[in-house]
């Protein structure tokens, strides 16, 4: 390798080591004949100091650095004075003593200052590989990373197995509308992208995988705000043979793994409950924020909203809708009022996990048998040949034992930015979309060649009103 140890690494115990460190140029400091830098790197900075009468070149040529260089120095690790350690940095104990540096790359002067506070979202989000080096933002990958290996090693140590499903699927128009990808070897068709992997995650349930998690990128093309985005992540889950309560039960315990490891904090579990007539009738919301004294980065209320509607009417449609989706049971002390078509009464098997007036997850028992389904799918507004030809190898799975099942999906983002304490899911994302849904740094979405066009039997409004 060419570095014996990373900037962030270096203590008093290193004192007269020859090391050799590698990394950015955080800033430079000239003192008549002494030399100051200090070289940073994902790990942290350590300060170095370029005497002539150690190396004449080496102290030359750390005149010339300027910020964000990218250096190799070699050099010994000289253990500070008590008066001139730097209680505010871990590596303030020591300074490395160059004896020789190596330009690996110079850079351009940045756009903006590395540790500055006050830029612009645009500026940082263009620049966003700039943006990254600054440790405010670094952080946070860092806790969406410690996040993930949590739930990783809880979900594992339960049994879980994690399995990735796909990213091109079948276009299933309901609810947000699907990001729609063309089909060259077979024109006139067209994939989309997942808005969740709900069906697959049903169909393992089915394969007999028993317990499923992923965590996994989701997609959807609406409108965006500060806590959404186009593509986001969730933490999937789904198990065999369960009710609510082991649903329940599981996501507490993760809870309280994740807020013991990641914030230091014990969270009482079980989490309190509260229909979803009680939330809207009390609270006006069906994501109450009930934390005492209102909001306040250090305390942390965890709720579960049960008992939602099974359907909500369409009065411009003049139709009846899932609340959720079209997979979740009617609750078992409702099935005669839904026999009886009192859907307006019906209640369903699903819930919310409410995270400080955040919706944190969501998830349902499902339906296992085809012809529930068949009729909820009748209620909706989707016929037979509807049904299969949007839904038909869920339906056809059904036939082939498919035992009770029951799952939720957190959103990860969302996770992150509450433990985190920041406004926008965006600062947990390594190279996030703005509000319209552009790349600011690549410049998607953007035209493409014509050529491209032809290949998939695409032409665009533009094109056709041209020709």
């Amino acid at each position: 390798m060419l570095r014996t140890h990373t900037c962030g690494e270096l203590r008093k115990e290193h004192g007269g080591q020859s090391v050799t460190l590698c990394g950015w140029v955080a800033a430079r400091r000239d003192h008549g004949k002494l030399t100051f830098i200090d070289i940073r790197d994902r790990y942290g900075l350590t300060q170095v100091v370029f005497i002539p009468s150690v190396n004449k070149q080496a102290h030359e040529t750390a005149q010339k650095l300027g910020p964000e260089f990218v250096v190799q120095i070699t050099g010994k690790v000289n253990v500070r004075p008590g008066k001139m350690m730097n209680k505010d940095l871990a590596t303030g104990e020591i300074e490395l003593c160059a004896e020789r540096i190596e330009i690996l790359n110079p850079s351009k002067v940045p756009v903006f200052e590395i540790e500055s506070e006050d830029v612009a979202e645009d500026l940082r989000l263009t620049y966003r590989y700039l943006d990254l080096r600054r440790r405010k933002v670094a952080a946070n990958l860092e806790l969406r990373h410690q996040l993930c290996s949590v739930i990783r090693r809880f979900l594992s140590e339960e049994q879980f197995l994690e399995i990735e499903t796909p990213v091109l699927t079948k276009s299933t128009p309901e609810g947000a509308r699907d990001f729609l990808v063309p089909a060259r070897l077979n024109p006139g068709k067209f994939y989309a992208l997942p808005q969740s992997p709900q069906l697959f995650k049903q169909l393992l349930m089915v394969s007999g995988m028993d317990r499923y998690f992923q965590i996994v990128k989701c997609f959807r093309d609406e409108d965006l705000r500060a806590d959404r985005q186009p593509e986001f992540t969730q933490l999937d889950m789904e198990m065999s043979f369960v009710t609510e309560e082991d649903i329940f039960s599981i996501s507490e315990r993760l809870f309280q793994k994740i807020f013991k490891e990641i914030k230091g904090i014990d969270i009482a579990i079980p989490f309190p409950r509260m229909t979803h007539a009680r939330a809207m009738s009390d609270y006006k919301s069906d994501k109450p924020d009930l934390r005492k004294g209102g909001e306040r980065s250090e305390e942390f209320s965890l709720t579960w909203i049960i008992d939602f509607p099974m359907f909500h009417y369409n009065n411009d449609e003049k139709r009846w809708e899932s609340e959720h989706h079209p997979f979740t049971s009617v609750k078992p002390d409702d099935m005669e009022a839904f026999g009886r078509n009192e859907f307006a009464t019906v209640r369903a098997r699903s819930y919310d996990l409410v995270l400080n007036g955040n919706e944190l997850g969501s998830g349902s028992v499902r339906i296992h048998k085809k012809e529930m389904q068949n009729k909820i799918f009748d209620i909706i507004g989707l016929d037979a040949e509807q049904a299969k030809q949007r839904f038909g190898f869920l339906l056809q799975a059904f036939e082939y034992g498919a035992p009770p099942h029951a799952g939720v999906a957190y959103g990860i983002d969302r996770l992150v930015a509450i433990l985190g304490g920041l406004d926008s899911i965006r600062d947990t994302i390594a190279f996030p979309k703005t509000q319209k849904g552009n790349c600011l740094l690549t410049d998607a979405p953007s035209s493409v060649d014509r050529k491209q066009l032809t290949e998939l039997g695409i032409s665009t409004l533009s094109q056709i009103k041209k020709n």
